[in-house]
């Protein structure tokens, strides 16, 4: 019997992603209800299967519901009602912990909660490094499996050379600015060390929301800072709305760097990205990047708990060992395809151990 997984949700590409290359396997995923929320071009966010009264309405409609991310605004009590519901229902709930700080919330302390009850509740924990497996288990005393992140590009731009271009070229990119990003200090000392870098120059993007005065938000102490450097020829700005995959993959094709202006965080699929397109990636030490792809460190003041300030370099020194080593880190597609069917079929194992568990326990069976 083919068990029945509510994701939530089931349309990011991490999710998809957990499906074999080849399309076989024994998993069958719910589609992401419609959204309530006037999002505009919303697919899953917020997710609908987090509201009250979800699971009892639909609770007939499948077998396993595994949280990745997406509740956000879901309080810490109707997460516990969610996980009563199952309870009821005798539905096993997976939880995979992709951000152990939310890089959209200032604060952690609502994450957190959020987090401990689901963590707690969870018949099986996975996470993405062995370092956040151990946070994990320090924080709320649960031995999370590691498994890796899928792939994140698709062929043919998996397998496609990077095209020749001249100069070293960093890129950040400043996107809509979420709450876990400080784009300005890291521009200003990639500014301060192109001088150290032959050749070097730097491409700042950013989405036109944040370079608008008047949009809600619009970064008043970014845009104008960004337009004096550009003006004076230190920057190469681009202003512009979200990239298209295809868009993206060439924007990070075109960069040799791509350092990520991250205050706090956990794990990243941008890092991930980079290494399918062989982009180096820099990043802050604030989380377990380097644990879960190849990339240089950089040392940010106050990081992760799991780090001692001062482990990883400064900015400027990172950057000269890009410059200076040029890795060519990049995935091998026949290599992240094998990846891909080993992450599919833990998932198969780790759904198929659940539920049997939850069975000896006089709970339900498989749906379909």
């Amino acid at each position: 019997m083919s068990p029945v997984i509510a994701s939530v949700p089931a349309g990011h590409v991490y999710v998809r992603h957990l499906a074999p290359p080849d399309g076989e396997t024994t998993v069958t995923r719910l589609p992401d209800p419609r959204p309530r929320a006037d999002v505009p071009d919303a697919q899953w966010w917020p997710p609908r299967m987090l509201e009250p009264g979800w699971v009892d309405e639909h609770a007939d409609e499948f077998d396993v519901m595994h949280v990745h991310f997406g509740f956000d605004a879901v309080s810490p009590d109707d997460l516990a009602d969610v996980v009563a519901s199952l309870r009821r229902h005798g539905k096993p709930l997976v939880v995979t912990v992709h951000d152990l700080r939310n890089p959209h919330h200032v604060e952690r302390g609502l994450h957190d909660a959020q987090l401990g009850v689901l963590v707690r509740a969870a018949d099986a924990v996975l996470t993405l490094t062995p370092g956040a497996a151990a946070e994990i288990a320090a924080r709320w005393g649960r031995d999370a499996l590691v498994v890796p992140h899928p792939h994140v590009v698709e062929e043919p731009w998996l397998s496609r050379e990077r095209a020749p271009h001249p100069g070293f070229v960093i890129g950040v990119h400043a996107k809509s600015l979420r709450a876990s990003m400080d784009p300005l200090p890291v521009i200003e000392e990639i500014v301060a060390t192109l001088p150290d870098l032959r050749g070097a120059r730097l491409r700042v993007d950013a989405h036109t929301d944040v370079m608008t005065p008047g949009h809600p938000r619009h970064a008043t102490d970014l845009e104008p800072r960004l337009r004096a450097l550009a003006d004076s020829g230190q920057v190469d700005l681009h202003v512009h709305d979200y990239f298209t995959d295809a868009e993206l993959w060439d924007y990070l094709q075109s960069l040799d760097v791509s350092v990520l202006p991250y205050r706090f965080g956990t794990h990243s699929g941008w890092l991930e990205a980079c290494y399918d397109l062989g982009t180096t990636v820099v990043a802050p030490d604030c989380g377990y990047y380097a644990e879960q792809r190849p990339c240089i460190l950089y040392g940010v003041p106050g990081s992760a708990p799991a780090r001692t300030e001062g482990s990883a370099p400064p900015l400027r020194d990172a950057l000269l060992r890009a410059h200076r080593d040029r890795p060519a880190w990049r995935a091998d597609p026949d290599e992240r395809w094998r990846e891909r069917l080993e992450i599919s079929r833990v998932h198969e194992q780790v759904y198929a151990a659940a539920l049997a568990d939850v069975a000896a326990k006089g709970g339900a069976s498989c749906t379909s």
